[in-house]
């Protein structure tokens, strides 16, 4: 049995797959199985898979229609034989030495999971910038090299990043828990790692940045496309989830606040064309709410107020453009309740106050 397993999804990465697989195939681990999955790459991502595979024999290449993000993942998990799993995004970069010192973690503390940090690297300056998302302090502060479960770590359950690639994975505890992404939606890794976070009794926190995560403006989640829609079925799920296993009300603030807040955030990001679409689907989501009485109540009852006026205009809007309006007024509103608030805090700390007006001041 091979140490590790590392799935490869690629669709269109051409510009950067070389240095991904560089990152891959140079790890100071050697003994590895490497699993690319085409999914249906209209550039030269599979031309490169192909040249890459002819020179290490470690590396299984898969050309399959394009299916998504999950769908790729997934059929590259269904092939995997190593006792440990990672799942490499194709235009990011590993640190040499980190399926070793993951796996040596792993190993030592006989894990279902380890988790290390990333760190952004930005394309158009060349910088690599630390952000708490992708670092975590907080949480390997709290948990130090311990080995814990969600129990031991409830107040950081939402801090964790859901990336898949900044996690080693027991492929035998993924598969004894039938864990797979959801196919045909993006945001997936959402669902995957509140399934694994909650079938686990054993992690650990690897305090070390072993990732670097590639920021540029055709990626994804930063591109206002239609799919952005997919976050309020994601939402579903992710609730769909926590019912599984028990926990959904240890944690109902939170994800109402996923449901609402979140989805909202979407809702601004995604480009103007597909709003009407996004509105539409989440006002129906929201309405099967309204349709549980008792639910309902308690949900806005647990709602912060800024949260129950975007659902609450979003319920009341007949369109996409009446809900931006609504919220683009209490926006406003609440910009000038900021303003005023501040103008009295500086006129409460000054030392003197005018009392009339400085045109009225003689010379």
């Amino acid at each position: 049995m091979v140490k590790v397993s590392v799935v490869i999804p690629v669709y269109n990465v051409e510009e950067f797959l070389g240095e991904c697989l560089d990152s891959i195939t140079n790890q100071t681990l050697e003994d590895i199985e490497i699993i690319c999955v085409n999914d249906g790459s209209k550039d030269k991502s599979l031309e490169i898979l192909n040249e890459y595979a002819s020179r290490d024999e470690r590396i299984t290449v898969i050309d399959q229609e394009n299916g998504g993000h999950a769908v790729a993942t997934n059929n590259g998990m269904k092939l995997a034989k190593g006792k440990y799993l990672f799942l490499m995004d194709s235009d990011d970069i590993l640190d040499l030495n980190a399926l070793e010192e993951s796996y040596n973690v792993a190993e030592e503390k006989n894990v279902d999971f380890v988790i290390f940090q990333a760190i952004n690297y930005y394309m158009d300056t060349g910088k690599l910038i630390e952000a708490e998302n992708y670092s975590m302090n907080e949480i390997a502060a709290h948990v130090g090299d311990s080995v814990f479960d969600y129990r031991d770590v409830k107040d950081y359950v939402f801090d964790i990043t859901v990336t898949p690639w900044s996690k080693l994975y027991n492929r035998e505890f993924i598969e004894k828990n039938s864990i797979t992404f959801p196919e045909g939606l993006v945001f997936d890794d959402n669902v995957f790692f509140y399934d694994v976070l909650f079938a686990a009794d054993r992690i650990t926190f690897l305090k070390k940045h072993l990732f670097k995560r590639r920021w540029y403006s055709a990626s994804s989640t930063r591109s206002g496309a239609r799919h952005f829609k997919d976050y309020i079925q994601i939402c579903d799920l992710i609730w769909q989830v926590f019912i599984k296993y028990g926990v959904f009300w240890d944690f109902e603030r939170e994800l109402y606040h996923k449901k609402v807040s979140t989805v909202y955030y979407w809702y601004k990001n995604i480009n103007d064309e597909f709003k009407d679409i996004f509105f539409d689907e989440m006002k129906q989501d929201y309405l099967k709410i309204v349709e549980d009485e008792e639910f309902y109540k308690n949900f806005m009852k647990k709602l912060t107020r800024e949260n129950r006026t975007i659902f609450t205009n979003a319920i009341e809007a007949d369109n996409h453009r009446q809900f931006s309006l609504l919220m683009e007024n209490y926006e406003l509103k609440k910009e000038i309740k900021n303003l005023k608030k501040k103008i009295e805090e500086f006129e409460s700390s000054r030392s003197w106050k005018i009392t009339r007006p400085l045109r009225s001041i003689k010379k």
